[in-house]
């Protein structure tokens, strides 16, 4: 059918099917890629677009519906070179983090604001109940909306204050002051690209088959007439992978095969998967192929996995992993048990007899989707030489290399990872996903293929494991937390993942952030036939703050003390150790327990009918950890930072820029930050654990040292002065009253205009004999409170 529209302002005429969306036509036809597809349901918004000035979601909006009609993207909200002043206020009030859902919400504002000039905060909220943000709680997206419609075109909001430096520490020029996001231009005008908005030619598109049954034995898998379906390219099958690849993957075990082998062991399970010149044709080819299926006893809770005789989801013996502080993994054969952590101290059992006060209860936390707005998503091409690039929607593309270079025994060299920007992860994209299969059908294919899992699929991916926590705890007459006795299973689902990690990460710290002399720690990961968990926000550590934080309250009330006092009674003190072997605590419990009581007014009357609450945690940062950083000073005095670290809405790029321009004595404009690729970026572990800052921060500060006292070395000779003597100042080498910019230190040193200077920085702690192997780089503390 024949559509004619107006999109920013300018006329186009395109031929879509009747059924076509708006969505597709606007990205695919058009390419504008700023409206985003994420859920598919018209719940989200980040495909929100204008139609003749009203805000539709573009991916339930017919394109038939807008033939006559004027049509506004992100793409056409600036006019002649200039930011919109909504775009503007989002970027001034920090409204923008990963920038997947951004799109959707500068466009709903711009309805809103046409509607309504001057909304109030409550206007404000209702608009924007259609509209998602999972980075944030929508506080400085409200602040933007009210500055935007009070704020004429071109004005600024005021500037953030500075955050306090440390008594006697030297003034700093760009760290602890806030500057405007470095990738927050790209974001606010749709120029932002991620995986599902990247093309290449001749690339094809993948559909994945998955089980209807929890649990199924395959019989026949029969995709001959899928691979007869005029328009695909190839169909991938189990039975297809013996002699193409390592089938099996994972960072703990190998226990996840790229498509079902024999056994689906949850539903969602992928059992074919097929390769199409689009997405239509490869989804048609699955309803092509014939599958029998036998079903098979499930085990779908922890009780059900752990009662005597139950069905086992695996039943040999998986495979190991690739980390070194998952070494030490135990499954027990026979049971659905694949890990079981132990850790204890002092005497439990002897402490829980004689204490004056013992509480019991038994926690179950449920199973948490992330859904990140941005559905998991990998791009995968092989070139003429064999190599693989793979663009990864991934929170640790190193990791996603390991996997396939064992997989394809490929060396890791022919293999890169790119990342681009990422849509959140919350820890759904940490490790391998989807990259091994796109690689595989990338192979049998013979072009690149973009694999892209649906909002839906991504809850058939990975989620947050459940629990079952069981926790004694035994208090002194006056209040001191004397011992505690934690039993906790966790559900891992049908496949490892990082569960293992995420059990005795967790239950290592299920004391929290208290002085406990005795301590006994049993937990078990256990297989089920649901979707496989894995990291998420917390790192298993909520699950088990929640069982202790209530029995704490619990404990204030029979012991008649305040919750606060007792909490605070029982707080580690600073550089007071938390286990033999592992960092002393580097925080200030105490202060910041203070700071949260007295924000909620803790010690003044309650009105009627409200409730106060306070909770505190602790969790370790992973360890042994490895970051590593390079930092490039060019001709012109221009700085690259080299960093693998993955920008997914917490600011990373900005507070790498800050830290080299910080160190290098440059405007932050001057840094580049580049994008995360294996080729090219130096090693970084992942991202995740709050690791950004401390780890690859600090590998940045030291790398751009590292070219600090090259740039003194260069200097000396030509100032006749100490290296020590010298000093960096907006852009050069500074010795009393003499001046050398840095476009002439390196001229100085290379002879000519040209080479550049480079410098490189490592983090990397090592293992020692703390229990889990390696001491924490750091420890995160978080201390809560609430009134409601």
């Amino acid at each position: 059918m024949n559509v004619r529209l107006v999109v920013n302002g300018r006329a186009h005429e395109v031929d879509v099917p009747v059924h076509a969306l708006l969505l597709d036509v606007l990205r695919d036809g058009l390419d504008l890629k700023g409206a985003k597809r994420s859920c598919d349901a018209q719940v989200c918004g980040a495909c929100t677009v204008l139609v003749d000035g009203l805000a539709v979601s573009a991916c339930t909006y017919l394109a038939v519906e807008a033939d006559g009609r004027a049509v506004t993207t992100v793409e056409g909200l600036a006019e002649d070179g200039r930011l919109h002043p909504i775009q503007q206020a989002f970027l001034d009030c920090g409204a923008v983090q990963c920038g997947f859902c951004t799109s959707g919400m500068l466009l709903t504002t711009r309805a809103l604001l046409e509607e309504h000039p001057a909304p109030t905060r409550d206007d404000i909220v209702h608009d924007l109940c259609g509209s998602l943000c999972r980075c944030t709680g929508y506080r400085k997206i409200v602040e933007a909306i009210g500055a935007a419609a009070r704020a004429p075109a071109g004005a600024r909001a005021p500037e953030t204050r500075r955050d306090a430096e440390p008594v006697g520490a030297p003034p700093l020029r760009v760290v602890g002051h806030s500057v405007p996001r470095i990738d927050g231009g790209e974001k606010v005008t749709g120029r932002a690209r991620y995986v599902t908005d990247l093309a290449m030619p001749g690339m094809a598109h993948a559909k994945v088959l998955r089980s209807p049954y929890a649990h199924a034995r395959l019989g026949r898998v029969d995709a001959s007439r899928a691979r007869a379906h005029p328009g695909v390219l190839a169909v991938l099958t189990g039975g297809d992978l013996a002699g193409q690849c390592e089938p099996y993957y994972g960072p703990a075990f190998r226990d996840r095969p790229l498509l079902a082998i024999d056994v689906a062991r949850y539903e969602g399970d992928p059992v074919a998967a097929a390769v199409a010149v689009d997405e239509t044709t490869a989804a048609e080819a699955l309803e092509l192929i014939d599958v029998d299926y036998t079903p098979l006893p499930a085990v779908i809770t922890l009780e059900e996995a752990l009662a005597p005789g139950a069905a086992l989801v695996h039943t040999g013996q998986p495979l190991a992993g690739h980390f070194a502080d998952l070494a030490t993994l135990r499954p027990e054969p026979g049971t659905n048990v694949c890990h079981r952590f132990g850790y204890a101290r002092g005497h439990a059992e002897t402490a829980l007899a004689a204490a004056h006060l013992v509480l019991e209860d038994t926690f179950r936390f449920p199973r948490v989707q992330h859904y990140a707005m941005e559905p998991n998503a990998a791009l995968a091409a092989w070139d003429e030489t064999g190599a693989l690039t793979v663009w990864a929607s991934t929170q640790n593309p190193y990791s996603v290399r390991v996997e396939l270079a064992k997989m394809f025994a490929v060396p890791l060299a022919r293999i890169r990872i790119v990342v681009p920007h990422l849509g959140g992860g919350f820890g759904s994209k940490t490790y391998a996903k989807l990259e091994p299969l796109a690689a595989a059908l990338a192979r049998a294919a013979g072009r690149p293929v973009r694999l892209a899992a649906s909002a839906a699929e991504a809850f058939q991916t990975v989620r947050r494991c459940s629990s079952r926590v069981t926790v004694r705890a035994g208090f002194a007459q006056d209040g001191t937390l004397v011992a505690v006795d934690c039993r906790a299973d966790f559900d891992v689902g049908a496949y490892a993942d990082i569960g293992p990690r995420v059990v005795q990460k967790a239950t290592y710290t299920a004391t929290g952030p208290y002085r406990v002399a005795h301590v006994a720690l049993d937990a078990r990961a256990v297989y089920t036939n649901t979707t496989p968990g894995g990291a998420f926000r917390g790192f298993g550590v909520p699950q088990l703050a929640w069982a202790l934080e209530s029995l704490m309250d619990v404990a204030a009330d029979r012991l008649g003390r305040d919750p606060v006092d007792l909490r605070r009674q029982n707080l580690l003190a600073h550089g007071e150790e938390f286990a033999p072997g592992d960092t002393p605590i580097d925080g200030k419990l105490e202060e910041s327990l203070g700071r949260a009581a007295t924000a909620i007014r803790w010690t003044t009357q309650r009105d009627a009918g409200s409730a106060r609450g306070v909770a505190a945690m602790l969790k370790a940062s992973v360890a042994p950890s490895v970051s590593e950083a390079i930092v490039r000073l060019h001709a012109d005095g221009s700085v690259t930072v080299l960093a693998s670290t993955v920008e997914m809405g917490q600011g990373a790029r900005t507070m790498l820029a800050q830290v080299a321009a910080e160190v290098l004595a440059v405007p932050v404009a001057r840094v580049t930050v580049a994008t995360p690729d294996t080729a090219i970026t130096p090693y970084d572990q992942t991202t995740s654990s709050s690791r950004s800052t401390v780890m690859t921060g600090r590998a940045v500060m030291e790398a751009a040292e590292d070219v600090r006292e090259q740039l003194f070395r260069v200097a000396a000779g030509r100032f006749g002065a100490a290296a020590r003597d010298l000093v960096l100042e907006d852009g050069a080498v500074v010795a009393g009253d003499q001046r050398l910019p840095y476009p002439e230190v390196l001229a100085l040193r290379f002879g000519m205009s040209g080479g550049e200077l480079i410098g490189r920085g490592v983090v990397a702690p090592g293992r020692t004999a703390a229990p889990l192997g390696g001491s924490t780089p750091f420890w995160e503390m978080a201390v809560g409170a609430a009134e409601v």
